[in-house]
């Protein structure tokens, strides 16, 4: 079973300095069919102007996942971090206990574009941390996030796999989904077959009950993330 969430039906809130599109339920959107995806609980993509940002807040118990497609993100945190995330970086940030923290665009003269990714952890209470990493652009599939730091990844506390997928044109991959898994797809740029579904940026792929994924870009440099999760 596969559902196609278009981009252009997710929630949108736009307040000068920032411009924000939910997949799932956030702050003043709510729509009770889209409350999250097995341990997904948000997928924000947010555009924010040059020299804005998020002030100081609290986080508990979410493993907080953040990718910066372009620009540059300054984070600050109540654990002494203070850093830049650059664009093509990754960032998981486990807030277990509680934490604090900042993010900003340092820029003055170009927007930051991110997705902001929350995800349910297996265990409450884990004491808090930090991590960021830069992988290199490649043609195929890297391993980003998996619970027992493999291949280079970085660790989240869920029985979890993200992968980010760059695709050349017509060249056809195969995903095998294991027994009792579930998928989402989020298209990050470009064109992509999935099976019998044509995606776009922005768009998000539910996939539950399915075994083998056929996937195919339409444009070069396309790209995706694939979540490899808990059942639905």
């Amino acid at each position: 079973m596969i559902y196609l969430r278009k981009a252009n039906k997710r929630g949108h809130a736009n307040r000068g300095w920032l411009d924000s599109w939910h997949t799932f339920s956030f702050a003043d959107y709510y729509d009770e069919n889209f409350m999250g995806f097995s341990a997904l609980r948000v997928i924000n993509e947010d555009i924010i102007a040059a020299e804005k940002g998020f002030g100081s807040h609290p986080h508990k118990n979410m493993e907080i996942l953040t990718y910066v497609l372009s620009g540059a993100v300054e984070h600050q945190d109540s654990m002494g971090n203070k850093e830049q995330i650059a664009a093509g970086e990754f960032q998981i940030m486990s807030a277990g206990t509680g934490i604090r923290h900042s993010e900003y665009n340092p820029h003055d003269d170009q927007p930051l574009h991110l997705y902001q990714i929350w995800i349910l952890p297996a265990e409450n209470d884990l004491q808090p941390r930090y991590e960021q990493r830069r992988f290199d652009s490649i043609n195929g599939k890297q391993l980003v996030l998996s619970p027992d730091a493999v291949e280079g990844s970085l660790r989240v506390f869920q029985d979890m796999r993200l992968w980010r997928w760059e695709l050349s044109a017509d060249k056809t991959h195969n995903y095998t989904i294991a027994e009792n898994r579930s998928v989402w797809i989020q298209a990050v740029k470009g064109r992509i077959t999935i099976n019998q579904y044509i995606i776009e940026s922005g768009d998000g792929l539910a996939i539950s009950q399915e075994d083998l994924l056929e996937i195919r870009a339409l444009d070069n440099h396309s790209e995706i993330l694939l979540f490899d999760l808990p059942p639905n």
